[in-house]
């Protein structure tokens, strides 16, 4: 018997593509813009967005039967809160120069409108199998934009990935920058990230037309 049914694997492969929660549901913008300046911060923060909303799926789901309907938003709060923190701490822990550069925008996990809509819209009525797996699906598309959005802002903005130097030397002018490239310095503005996820929403839609919106 497989593990997983098709609507289980949906559930994994959907947000990537045709129900990306960024490009399609345009939920989790805020934090696309703000701290996909670098590589390995987009990178953290998609980990650590994906834990919060698998575990946390997993949570509400187990709850969703005792939770009052009038509070249920409360108590999502509580649990998205504190898996924040404990990521938070996680970090400060483990990579602590890192958790500096994220700064308030792990804290703004709590508002993430991914994690509380995921909450809401699915953990609510679904089993904690399968909450688990939506957790995980949602939170990779997210983190997909995410690493796209920082590989071409950092590439071009500062020559490096992950803080290697990758285009040759800007000081020395070795590789590229021999040859006259300079770094774009836009792409280190958080305008410019909207400006990428932009074309890769066009991109998407200009190949699969269902996903255009008729007016």
């Amino acid at each position: 018997m497989a593990l997983l049914s098709k609507k289980d694997t949906a559930l994994l492969t959907d947000p990537l593509a045709d129900n990306n929660p960024i490009t399609i549901q345009v939920l989790g913008i805020c934090s696309a813009l703000a701290i996909t300046a670098e590589l390995k911060a987009s990178i953290v923060m998609a980990i650590s967005v994906m834990a919060v909303l698998a575990i946390g799926n997993v949570v509400i789901s187990l709850l969703r039967n005792v939770i009052p309907s009038k509070i249920r938003i409360i108590v999502q709060l509580i649990v998205v809160a504190a898996l924040v923190i404990i990521v938070d701490l996680v970090l400060k822990a483990f990579a602590y120069e890192l958790s500096k550069t994220l700064s308030v925008f792990v804290g703004l996990i709590i508002t993430n409108c991914i994690i509380m809509g995921r909450f809401e819209a699915f953990a609510l009525g679904n089993k904690p199998w399968r909450s688990f797996l939506d957790g995980i699906g949602n939170a990779a598309g997210y983190g997909l934009i995410l690493i796209i959005v920082g590989f071409f802002r950092e590439l071009l903005g500062s020559g490096t990935l992950l803080g290697f130097k990758v285009l040759g030397d800007p000081i020395e002018k070795t590789g590229l920058y021999a040859l006259g490239y300079e770094n774009n310095g836009f792409m280190l503005l958080s305008p410019m990230a909207l400006i990428v996820v932009g074309i890769i929403i066009w991109i998407q839609r200009s190949k699969n037309n269902s996903l255009i919106e008729e007016n």
